[in-house]
């Protein structure tokens, strides 16, 4: 990664053009990079952080044409994670983001009482050997047993960037998922409200007063002869994103996760296809968005584990 003074990642550089010619420097960052007001906080702070010309100034500085305004973010470290030499597949790295494929039954970030063996052990380590100084900042998570995507930002304002992105909704994410049953219709949008439920707070249930949730489903294959109800893989998009929502509203709709032990079927009966995945049938296989940096649309396909191709394989046997 490259440095500046040994202190900073790369600086972002802004050159001032004729149509920014008297704004204060603040003004042009926000508008051109779209800098938070928080981040500008911070890097103002430090002795280089903000300089215009390699002059260091305050954010109400006024720039002129042909000036270059340099926004230099300190190297941080997550030292409350403990670096462990865990394998973790790397499908794509640069100076600013980080994208691995996470195995089923990781946890992405450590908890109380389980600080060890998460992916965020696994992330400092790998980046500890290639003698980088980055903190741990996953833009999404996923569930312990979900296998997948993750994208992880090397810096406040990739963090940032793809944090307003996943809220505008331009974060492309699509899962597979392997259901009970057989959704009806074959494609649709399930636009139900989540939050906890009262019996059990670890779970969540549809609840009239709960928070706006909506999953857009279609079916990839359906398989008749599965079970009695049938089996189906679905692709899931969410325009949301709540704990368990997918897990929750495919049960809502009567399509439950298969292996989901939390919110999965109860007919009592156990097919060898459900024993096949050991854990909830649900990948996070396609992921996509707006480079923050190069600002080129990017998307990376993690295929399916074997644990998945597996129960995939039984339920087409099935037919």
């Amino acid at each position: 990664m490259e440095q500046w003074n040994g202190r900073y990642y790369a600086p972002l550089v802004v050159e001032v053009t004729d149509a920014d010619d008297g704004k204060q420097v603040r003004t042009i960052l926000e508008r051109r990079l779209g800098v938070s007001r928080k981040l500008l906080s911070q890097v103002k702070l430090t002795e280089h952080g903000l300089t215009v010309n390699e002059q260091r100034v305050y954010t109400t500085a006024i720039a002129k044409a042909g000036d270059m305004i340099r926004l230099r973010m300190e190297q941080e470290e997550s030292e409350d994670i403990l670096p462990q030499p865990i394998p973790i597949e790397v499908v794509y790295e640069d100076d600013d983001l980080l994208i691995v494929n996470k195995p089923a039954g990781m946890i992405v970030h450590p908890t109380h009482g389980h600080y060890l063996n998460t992916l965020a052990n696994g992330v400092v380590h790998h980046w500890k050997e290639k003698g980088e100084r980055v903190r741990f900042r996953p833009i999404h998570r996923l569930d312990e047993e979900t296998s997948g995507l993750v994208a992880i930002a090397k810096t406040g304002y990739v963090h940032q960037q793809l944090s307003e992105q996943l809220q505008a909704g331009a974060v492309t994410k699509l899962y597979r998922a392997y259901v009970y049953g057989v959704p009806e219709p074959a494609a649709g949008t399930i636009d139900e409200p989540i939050d906890r439920d009262d019996e059990q707070p670890h779970l969540r249930v549809v609840r009239p007063d709960g928070y706006p949730s909506v999953t857009h489903y279609e079916v990839i294959a359906s398989y008749s002869g599965s079970g009695e109800s049938g089996a189906a893989s679905v692709w899931l998009k969410l325009e949301t994103g709540r704990t368990h929502q997918i897990r929750v509203h495919m049960r809502h709709i009567g399509c439950p996760l298969i292996g989901d032990k939390f919110y999965g079927s109860e007919h009592g009966r156990v097919e060898e296809w459900e024993l096949a995945a050991g854990r909830h049938a649900l990948h996070a296989e396609i992921l996509g968005f707006v480079h923050p940096i190069t600002k080129v649309p990017m998307e990376w396909h993690a295929p399916l584990p074997a644990e998945l191709a597996m129960l995939e394989q039984l339920l087409g046997a099935g037919q």
